[in-house]
């Protein structure tokens, strides 16, 4: 196990929102995980947001070690990304030079606020994916990624005060919220989030004082 900087960074909440266009995708309610490809290695690391392991037995013994509650994973991955994403990498232009790490959601039907229910059927929703340049830009994840289980596109256009009202009153049938993403990508690429108020009243009911963690 290696441990990194911050492998995603930090989203910044809707104060910090340029009023430009925009894609909203729904926000999906789990735990973020990491895998890395390689153009020769294949898939061979994988990891949360401060740790990384090797993609292969001894590697997910001790991911399983440091990280429990979350065995299913690398199964999953294999099994519903692995292949459909590598095939993206070798045949669009831009991806199969370099490493590539792609960024993914686990969470079940019942997980909340990044805990997970144990032995419920768990899923990877694609969300991001990063290349030498750096986090591709939103247009660019649609068109090469959208075919892919990845989170659903609620809105496009400029990014307002009034949709941003629209989603924490509930509008948008979310159950944590939104994520926009506008830009080209790289040192192009913005990011804010917007929740819903329904999900900060769960928050409260479930951390007391300290649910503002969880919040934006």
């Amino acid at each position: 196990m290696t441990y990194t900087p911050l492998c995603y960074p930090k989203i910044p909440d809707s104060q910090s929102a340029p009023l430009k266009r925009c894609i909203a995708f729904e926000k999906c309610d789990g735990t973020n995980l990491h895998w890395v490809w390689d153009p020769e290695l294949g898939w061979y690391e994988f990891g949360m947001r401060r740790s990384r392991f090797d993609l292969d037995d001894t590697g997910k013994r001790d991911f399983d070690a440091n990280h429990p509650g979350y065995e299913d994973a690398p199964e999953i991955f294999r099994e519903t990304l692995a292949g459909p994403l590598e095939t993206v990498f070798r045949e669009v232009p831009g991806y199969g030079c370099s490493e590539v790490t792609v960024f993914t959601e686990y969470f079940g039907a019942s997980s909340f606020a990044g805990l997970h229910k144990a032995g419920e059927p768990k899923q990877l929703v694609l969300f991001d994916v990063q290349i030498e340049s750096g986090i591709i830009g939103p247009g660019q994840f649609v068109a090469d990624f959208g075919h892919l289980n990845t989170p659903r596109i609620l809105y496009r256009g400029k990014l307002t005060g009034r949709f941003a009202d629209d989603v924490r009153e509930g509008r948008f049938n979310v159950t944590e919220g939104v994520v926009c993403k506008g830009g080209n990508g790289g040192t192009d690429l913005w990011m804010v989030k917007i929740k819903t108020n329904r999900y900060m009243e769960r928050l409260k009911q479930a951390f007391a004082n300290e649910w503002e963690k969880y919040w934006e």
